[in-house]
């Protein structure tokens, strides 16, 4: 499994501008429900805060990766943005956050199986400081799903 074979481009934006988590989290929620991903924002959007509480999903270098079980989860999805600016975030190094890729995981296991093979792959990409450069620099869609090529 690839990158590219997880990412759906109508749930990717690189033009956001949101000014808090909160904001960044709600617009990507709304991408994930458009979508047919979830079937309610604000109950999602409180199983990703319960998740938040437990530790902190900034992971350094700009990047957040929030997620949580959720039973407004229709299918297994992950909604990338990018942010003009760096928000404030919870993270490992102190910085904002730039680049967000938020997880729709559903609560039965093949939801959580699912889930930990498409985490697993982004963290193992998101390790390279080249591709975070090129996340971060992402223009369309298009270029999110090169920068993990």
């Amino acid at each position: 499994m690839e990158v590219k074979d997880i990412v759906d481009l109508a749930i990717v934006k690189t033009n956001m501008t949101a000014k808090t988590k909160d904001e960044a989290l709600h617009d990507l929620a709304n991408q994930l429900l458009a979508n047919g991903y979830i079937s309610e924002v604000s109950g999602f959007i409180e199983d990703v805060y319960a998740r938040e509480a437990e530790g902190q999903t900034g992971i350094g270098n700009y990047i957040a990766i929030p997620h949580g079980k959720s039973a407004y989860v229709n299918k297994v999805g992950v909604a990338i943005g990018i942010n003009q600016e760096e928000i404030p975030w919870e993270s490992l190094d102190g910085k904002g956050v730039k680049g967000i890729i938020l997880f729709a995981v559903g609560n039965d296991n093949e939801g959580a199986n699912e889930h930990l093979k498409s985490l697993s792959l982004f963290a193992r990409k998101l390790g390279n400081d080249e591709v975070i450069e090129e996340l971060l620099q992402a223009k369309r869609p298009e270029d999110v799903v090169e920068a993990f090529a």
